[in-house]
């Protein structure tokens, strides 16, 4: 047994690909959690390497979203622009 506290978390600078990949998805509800960090991290891939559309890297995500696929598209694409990120 430990007696040591976890690990603080040190948050991600403002202008971070993470943060604006996570920042993206956090109004898309999802069935669970994990399914919006998968999204998060999907869209961190792409804005890393943007070998394919959104679109497919949305739809590999394999996230179980509670809202359409284009709705979550228009989500996300919306909150890029917003962070000065062109889709």
């Amino acid at each position: 047994m430990t007696t040591k506290p976890p690990a603080t978390v040190k948050p991600a600078p403002e202008n971070a690909l993470e943060r604006i990949a996570y920042e993206s998805v956090k109004e898309i509800p999802t069935l669970e959690p994990n399914d919006r960090d998968r999204l998060g991290y999907t869209v961190w891939r792409w804005l890393s390497m943007r070998k394919d559309p959104l679109e497919a890297a949305l739809r590999s995500a394999g996230a179980r979203m509670l809202v359409s696929e284009d709705e979550a598209l228009r989500i996300i694409r919306a909150s890029l622009e917003r962070q000065g990120i062109v889709p």
